[in-house]
């Protein structure tokens, strides 16, 4: 699903048809990608089917980045499609050509990049490639030191974009005018070529109206450089306005759900604040809308001079400059505190925690859904481990803790199932609670950075991503009642199968099993519609993400699968299952 909502300066005439330049509550509407050629001629138009076959892989949006200049949809097939701010009728959208996957988009205010699956960056604006700012180049084949190429995350500011090497370093390029490379502006004013910062870098911070910016060494460390008119001086994140800068931290010494707070520093006359006086130093922001014990604020973002915060309770919060109506309250007031936003009620109860929020640069907001994909294998397993309900195995630590875990996600990740989970036991029967939590959470990642020493330990049971699909037909052809949980009915006949296999194949599913409050009512179990050949396609194709050998495939199935796909959410990969569904049938009219 492809659901978005907007608010504030809608600069997107043929994205957000029919709407006034000031949206000021929060509406919902579709990505499709048009054909900007649609009044051409038909030469230009001759591919209109493909186009369409291949928006059909593009309608999940993966990610959104946006600035005063332009804004980029993400999709989660690696393509991404760029909308210049263009408040008129002839607005254009167009595709970005990166031949591979792109990963990642960051735009600022002359700077646009793209952080592939491989590892590089293109880039393009004025102080990137002046000769040509709107052509794409790979800035991180630049890098002087060539074994610090790959890189593995990317952030952009005013006029400037910091790279993130997978051995740790940070470098930037672009604009220093405000010393936000880390250099004398007097000295350095702007650089084509990125220009080493800071070693031992574990994560970086900046906001693509932000003139500084901030780095995190590997100890927890802050550093920060750039502009400080107004004081700039375990962090979960930091969003960095225009003079202002908010900072979402966390509370190590916490063992379960540990508080978050938010803290901020800056100028109040761009009211980025959250408070009513200026403060040059962190201090708090306070309100009661996320202070209770049972919320958490799970997101921020900030912008040139609002600031947008989702917390766990499904509520949205809002305050700073609100001239288009980019908080979203209905009016066009401006908040110096926080307070609540009303948008509309999630579909299906998702997980609110699928949702995010994007402050544009000055005037704009989006509320987006971006559920995990069966890709993303670790980040769904993550969440289902902090879910205790799902817990069905124990283990017993070197001082007699009890740690709880989810026996068929271990059987996806160990090697030969029972005797590897028996290997595990012995394993954590003698380590401490921390070090146990730390191979769980290695196991449910495959993430061996988190404790090398410890994976080390563990390694020889744990599956590679290439062997997952494997295990899941052995846990299809198994058999074993006592792992399917979940009824499906169709006509009058029940089918059992893993809600976990159910999560990480269905978005409706994974809404249903994991939303904050589940609602029985919106249990979908009747697959009526579906003929016998039609649900052996779907079931096998569930667990294997294979199509079934021997089954002849007709026009009417492509039909029925079709409709099932989309009314069921069925997370797809590439290739997917419709595409794949009329490859073979295509073969076998052809033989």
């Amino acid at each position: 699903m492809n659901d978005c909502l907007f608010f504030g300066q809608n600069e997107y005439p043929k994205l957000i048809k029919n709407k006034p330049d000031e949206i000021t509550k929060p509406i919902q509407f579709k990505f499709k990608f048009e054909n900007e050629n649609e009044n051409e001629n038909e030469n230009e138009n001759e591919n209109e089917n493909e186009n369409e076959n291949e928006n059909e892989n593009e309608k999940q949006i993966k990610q959104i980045s946006s600035s005063n200049v332009s804004t980029i949809f993400l999709f989660d097939n690696g393509k991404a499609i760029e909308y210049l701010n263009e408040n008129d009728s002839k607005q254009k959208s167009e595709k970005i050509q990166i031949e591979e996957n792109i990963q990642k988009v960051t735009v600022g205010d002359d700077n646009v990049a793209i952080l592939t699956k491989e590892g590089n960056v293109f880039a393009k604006g004025g102080n990137i490639n002046p000769d040509n700012p709107n052509q794409f180049i790979n800035i991180s084949s630049l890098i002087e030191d060539t074994n610090d190429r790959i890189i593995e995350d990317i952030v952009s500011g005013w006029d400037a974009t910091y790279l993130l090497t997978s051995n740790q370093n940070a470098y930037g390029i672009g604009s220093n005018g405000y010393g936000q490379l880390g250099f004398d502006y007097k000295t350095l004013e702007k650089t084509e070529k990125p220009i080493l910062m800071m070693k031992n870098v574990s994560k970086i911070f900046s906001g693509n109206c932000s003139t500084h910016v901030f780095l995190l060494n590997s100890n927890q460390e802050l550093f920060g450089c750039g502009a400080n008119f107004s004081g700039i001086v375990k962090i979960i994140d930091i969003q960095c306005g225009n003079y202002h800068s908010i900072i979402l931290i966390e509370n190590e010494n916490q063992n379960e759900n540990p508080k978050r707070k938010l803290y901020s520093c800056g100028d109040l006359r761009y009211n980025g604040l959250g408070k009513d006086e200026n403060t040059y130093e962190f201090t708090e922001i306070k309100s009661t809308l996320f202070e209770n014990d049972d919320d958490n604020i799970l997101e921020i973002s900030v912008a040139y001079k609002h600031t947008l915060i989702l917390t766990s309770n499904s509520k949205l919060i809002g305050f700073g400059l609100n001239d288009y109506g980019e908080l979203g309250t209905g009016d066009t007031k401006n908040q110096l505190i926080p307070i609540q936003i009303e948008f509309p009620k999630l579909r299906f109860n998702e997980d609110i925690s699928n949702y995010h929020v994007l402050c544009g640069a000055f005037h704009k907001s989006f509320i987006y859904y971006s559920p995990p994909s069966f890709s993303n294998l670790e980040e769904d397993l993550i969440k289902l481990f902090e879910r205790k309900e799902f817990c069905d195995i124990s283990f017993k630590t070197e001082n007699g803790e009890i740690i709880e875990a989810h026996k068929l996600i271990l059987k996806y990740r160990l090697n030969q199932n029972q005797i590897e989970i028996e290997k595990l036991q012995e394993i954590i029967s003698k380590k401490s609670i921390k070090e146990s939590n730390q191979i769980f959470e290695m196991i449910y990642s495959n993430n061996s950075k988190i404790n090398p020493k410890l994976y080390s330990e563990i390694k020889e049971i744990i599956n590679s991503n290439e062997k997952i699909e494997e295990t899941m037909k052995r846990i299809y052809l198994n058999e074993n009642e006592n792992e399917k949980d979940f009824i499906i009915e169709r006509k009058e006949k029940q089918y059992k199968f893993p809600k976990l296999i159910l999560i990480m194949r269905s978005e409706l599913y994974r809404g249903m099993f994991l939303s904050v409050t589940e609602d029985e009512s919106n249990k979908v179990t009747d697959y009526s519609e579906l003929s016998n050949k039609s649900f052996q396609i779907f079931e096998y194709w569930i667990y294997s993400n294979q199509i079934k050998d021997g089954i002849q495939i007709t026009k009417e199935i492509i039909d029925e699968i079709e409709i099932g796909i989309d009314y069921f959410q069925l997370n797809q990969t590439n290739p997917n299952l419709f595409d794949l569904l009329i490859k073979k049938f295509n073969n076998q009219n052809q033989n």
